[in-house]
């Protein structure tokens, strides 16, 4: 089975080299992270900022799959370490790299592999199904990126009240939205 994107770059564009498809989705998938990246909204309580990332993680994993999107998100962190200005607000370099969101960076490259294999199997297809994958995505991210930030900060706890606890409903919010939008955009290309 295939995924949404792959699907219409082969409908609109069927004479094109499959390798210059996947270049394009993958390059695509990458920007689209980094334009919902700097939709910042920093909070006074964590030194990890509320961004439209997640959102854009899933629905570029779904839309890609394993493969593709986990390309993605590793071509999206490379664009970032080389000095672009793609990570939330703007920033970029090594630095940002050694910071507090290193593990949620690491995390959506695992998420997205995972959560674009089971979109492989057709899970985001359907409303009823498709909060599985994201949820399952989501919960990666969260397990590096707050393991990451417990050993910055030196303790568990203060990890998950930190990089957990205050993302909790607005990463509900963007988990159903993605699950809506699959399964819409596959109406849609029908």
């Amino acid at each position: 089975m295939t995924t949404l994107a792959p699907t219409i770059s082969l409908r609109y564009f069927p004479r094109a080299a499959s390798w210059l498809r996947d270049l394009t989705l993958i390059v695509l998938g990458s920007l689209f992270v980094a334009v919902l990246a700097q939709v910042k909204i920093p909070l006074p309580f964590t030194p990890v900022p509320l961004t439209g990332q997640t959102f854009a993680v899933l629905l570029t994993a779904a839309a890609l799959g394993s493969k593709r999107g986990a390309a993605s998100m590793a071509f999206y962190i490379a664009l970032g370490t080389f000095g672009l200005p793609v990570f939330a607000g703007g920033a970029s370099g090594m630095s940002y790299l050694s910071g507090a969101t290193l593990g949620y960076l690491v995390g959506f490259v695992v998420a997205a592999f995972i959560v674009g294999l089971l979109a492989e199997r057709g899970l985001e297809r359907n409303v009823r199904t498709s909060i599985i994958p994201f949820l399952i995505g989501t919960i990666i991210i969260y397990a590096c990126g707050v393991t990451w930030l417990a050993i910055i900060l030196g303790s568990f706890s203060k990890a998950v009240t930190a990089g957990l606890v205050p993302f909790l409903i607005g990463d509900a919010i963007k988990l159903i939205a993605a699950a809506l939008a699959l399964p819409a955009g596959w109406t849609l290309a029908k």
